[in-house]
């Protein structure tokens, strides 16, 4: 099989590649490199096939996409971003390389399309109150203020934090957010304008070897390693309390390659999402403080500092990624930070 990875020399398109490689595929590469990824041009396997340039250059697309069997977009900006200055280049990058990258695959004649979404499509996750399951407004910023962190219902109690399915209410809350929504629905219309299939895998908190480093678009399990790498103590907003599912790089490239041979037996036409969770919940304070406890680094330091575009819990259930696609993570939580703690990160970026 011949597949295309876009964005295959970065964090998780490059883990990708190794696993299609392992089960002996052809794979080509799109990668723009940009400098504010990739720290350092990254070494190719000379396996690959690899084509330099952007998903939004309809002719370098073109020539990537040509004897193509099937496509795993993974290319985009990723990250809440410094301010809404940044909204241009998201939009650019995600949307419009997304429809430039499908409008590609269109004239090609390629069925099949694996795309990256994100759990940010649902803001906040779900919660369950006094009536029943709930999906809070974005948090006060009077709150915030007075260390209220937690969403409250209406009585002022907090809510109770739940797994969220995907089949639960989209709420993006922030620019990148948006533009992964969006993207899911370019694919969507892709899918039943050509008869194509195509998996939209909403990536929960990916970590592992290899994370870009000092850079203010990567994971925050990134930015805590950033730190210790620096010398410095990992800075954690808020209480530290925050929920979330981290799963490792290795079990995200193994559910792409579920999702990609799940594209060859779907119904024609159709778009289906999936989220990719370990299952497991942990806090972000954990995170730092593992982190911090298996590298020998500084404790982490709780700031009581917050970002209006976060969302206070999130947590998912790949219960359908599990039993359609017969997917299993495979590294656990303390297994993944503990090799983290000491992996090698890609370059710096200036």
């Amino acid at each position: 099989m011949r597949l295309l990875v876009t964005g295959g020399a970065g964090f998780i398109g490059s883990e990708i590649v190794k696993a299609g490689l392992a089960r002996g595929w052809s794979i080509r590469v799109l990668d723009s490199l940009r400098t504010d990824v990739h720290g350092a041009s990254p070494d190719q396997d000379s396996r690959i096939q690899f084509v330099h340039g952007d998903v939004t250059d309809a002719q370098t697309v073109a020539r990537a996409l040509a004897g193509i069997d099937v496509v795993c977009h993974q290319a985009a900006k990723v990250g809440l971003g410094v301010d809404f200055s940044d909204a241009p280049d998201y939009v650019a990058s995600n949307d419009f390389g997304t429809a430039v990258v499908l409008a590609g695959m269109a004239a090609a004649q390629i069925p099949r399309l694996v795309i990256a979404s994100s759990m940010v499509v649902y803001g906040e996750g779900a919660y369950s109150g006094r009536g029943g399951i709930t999906r809070p407004a974005p948090r006060r910023v009077a709150d915030l203020n007075a260390g209220q962190f937690d969403p409250l219902d209406d009585d002022g109690t907090p809510l109770t934090p739940e797994l969220i399915t995907e089949d639960s209410p989209l709420d993006p809350r922030n620019v990148y957010a948006i533009t992964k929504l969006s993207q899911e629905y370019l694919a969507t219309a892709w899918a039943r304008s050509t008869g194509g299939t195509v998996a939209a895998l909403r990536y929960h908190n990916v970590y592992g070897p290899g994370m870009p480093q000092n850079t203010p678009y990567a994971g925050v399990a990134s930015l805590f390693r950033s730190s210790i790498e620096r010398g410095q103590a990992p800075t954690v907003f808020e209480d530290g309390k925050q929920r979330r599912d981290f799963v490792h790089v290795r079990d995200v490239a193994s559910a792409n390659i579920a999702a990609i041979d799940y594209t060859a037996d779907a119904t024609a036409g159709t778009a289906r999402a999936f989220n990719v969770g370990s299952g497991d919940v942990h806090t972000i304070g954990e995170v730092a403080r593992l982190l911090s406890l298996n590298s020998r680094g500084l404790a982490p330091v709780v700031t009581g500092e917050y970002r209006l575009g976060d969302v206070r819990h999130i947590t998912a259930s790949s219960a359908r990624l599990k039993e359609e696609l017969g997917w299993v993570p495979a590294v656990s939580f303390e297994e993944g930070m503990r090799e983290f703690a000491t992996a090698p990160l890609r370059a710096a970026v200036s």
